[in-house]
């Protein structure tokens, strides 16, 4: 299991976010199983009327919560989305806004994280609550 701050955080950097989180240019700045923090850019992942858009936040959200939840699974165990929500109480129009996420529950096969977002002035722009489901990955057969 990794233990370290720095090995979690490699670990993350390493394993990658997916090509979403990418295309969003979400960078993880710290990470550990008590609390895990990214941040995106405003510009780039905005609305029409030049508002970070709603699901930009959720991505954002998502990306957090179920990284940490997949390092709490540990080896051999995946974490997979099984709901998620959003209450957006403030508009960020430039910037970076930054998530931090920490878990509300986290159990040997559901976990459920809270990351508050919010701006380079650090108001609160949305709270996102997700939960996973923790399985055992399927044994695969050797080739």
């Amino acid at each position: 299991m990794i233990q370290q701050t720095t090995d979690a955080l490699e670990w993350v950097q390493q394993r990658g976010a997916g090509s979403l989180a990418e295309k969003m240019n979400i960078e993880f700045v710290e990470f550990t199983i008590e609390r895990a923090v990214a941040r995106m850019p405003v510009e780039g992942n905005t609305q029409p009327a030049m508002l970070l858009h709603g699901g930009a936040y959720v991505v954002l959200g998502e990306s957090l919560g179920s990284m940490a939840a997949n390092l709490h699974a540990g080896p051999g165990r995946l974490a997979v989305g099984i709901e998620i929500n959003a209450t957006h109480t403030r508009s960020a129009t430039s910037g970076f806004v930054t998530g931090v996420c920490t878990p509300v529950h986290l159990g040997r096969t559901l976990t459920t994280h809270e990351i508050a977002v919010t701006d380079d002035q650090g108001r609160r722009c949305s709270t996102i609550r997700i939960t996973n489901l923790i399985k055992d990955l399927p044994n695969r057969p050797e080739a």
